[in-house]
């Protein structure tokens, strides 16, 4: 069964929160999706993810691009995982669909945008009814996370 993980986002905004987050995913011999609904979101993360930080990069392609299987991190808006990921990342209000297919889903949200909390409840609800363990984590002050459930 996935280990699903909310990741409820106050003090930085998700092009600060989510490139840490798949570092870390990578670290561990992971291979990420990150799901969302809005095709615009993906290229404003596609290319914030080459220039976030000045010493390194993240090796990422989106849906779009050749051979999206290959990808390391792939940035899509389909629920497929084309890219045979353990962990998928879901943002900007994107749904979990086939939970059992993955190792970790995270669901990231952002606290100060009202559709976002009021999805991340629903799919709060519905993974809990669904039999799912479910860890809530936000962020403190500092931007470091707190497991609060």
């Amino acid at each position: 069964m996935a280990e699903i993980l909310f990741y409820h986002h106050t003090e930085r905004r998700l092009e600060d929160t989510l490139p840490p987050l798949l570092e870390r995913s990578l670290e561990r011999g992971w291979r990420v999706a990150v799901e969302m609904r809005d095709a615009d979101l993906m290229e404003k993360l596609d290319q914030h993810l080459w220039t976030y930080r000045e010493d390194s990069f993240l090796p990422h392609g989106t849906e779009a691009a050749p051979s999206p299987e290959a990808q390391p991190v792939l940035l899509t808006t389909s629920p497929e995982n084309r890219n045979r990921a353990d962990v998928r990342f879901l943002v900007g209000g994107a749904a979990a669909e086939n939970v059992d297919a993955y190792q970790r889903l995270v669901f990231l949200f952002d606290g100060l945008d009202p559709d976002q909390v009021e999805h991340a409840r629903g799919e709060w609800k519905r993974l809990k009814a669904a039999g799912h363990q479910l860890t809530y984590w936000q962020q403190n002050a500092q931007g470091r996370w707190e497991k609060k459930a």
